[in-house]
């Protein structure tokens, strides 16, 4: 059952990336983050609601708290940083390197959670370095001129990432996984808006494009 999971995020991950594209056309990112999360917040939620989840919020040790606002902190950096890659870059060149947090990920694991690494999953983590690394070379060898800020935008996302999947794994022990991502995402809008509002961006919200606002929310 957890591949079939998994395999649904990695289908909405790659439509998540397409469709926030198209709607960070005229949008800024920070902007773009912060109206998309209060999508994701929402369904979150929702989630939270069907699966009758919310009865477990009283029963949320301290421990566990700290460790799920830090999940959110960490995912808020990486969203900042993933969109402000995708609006600078090329689709096909960011989501390739946010995706290598599975490397980190995995080395992080094995370090703080003391999940072994075999020979097999060591030899796909080299492979998935590998792959990333050509496919980054490949299209930065046409000659662009373009600026590489989206480039760090997107290391810096791929390491968020990783932090997000360690502390996450933490926060989540004990409490139910849809209430755990309802909370986690609470923390990213708060984050988010602040950014907005700290960046001076909440000045440019007037008269915001309509499709790029449809395809945000489809993406959230």
């Amino acid at each position: 059952m957890w591949l079939l999971f998994a395999c649904g995020s990695a289908l909405f991950a790659g439509v998540t990336a397409v469709l926030a594209k198209i709607g960070m056309q005229h949008i800024n990112s920070i902007i773009a983050t912060a109206l998309r999360t209060i999508i994701v917040l929402l369904f979150s939620w929702l989630m939270v609601l069907l699966t009758g989840a919310f009865s477990g919020i009283g029963s949320i040790s301290g421990k566990t708290l700290v460790f799920l606002l830090l999940s959110g902190c960490a995912t808020g950096a990486s969203w900042l940083c993933y969109f402000k890659a995708l609006q600078l870059g090329d689709v096909n060149k960011v989501v390739p390197i946010d995706k290598s947090s599975t490397v980190l990920t995995i080395l992080l694991a094995a370090i703080f959670l003391q999940e072994g690494v075999s020979l097999t999953k060591g030899i796909g983590v080299v492979l998935i370095a590998v792959g990333t690394f050509l496919m980054i070379e490949k299209k930065q060898s046409g000659g662009e001129t373009k600026s590489a800020a989206w480039l760090w935008y997107a290391l810096g996302s791929a390491v968020f990432a990783s932090l997000t999947a360690i502390l996450g794994k933490v926060g989540i022990s004990g409490v139910e996984s849809n209430l755990g991502t309802a909370i986690r995402t609470g923390v990213v809008l708060l984050m988010s808006w602040v950014m907005v509002f700290v960046t001076g961006q909440q000045h440019s919200m007037h008269g915001l494009n309509r499709k790029d606002l449809l395809f945000l929310g489809l993406s959230g």
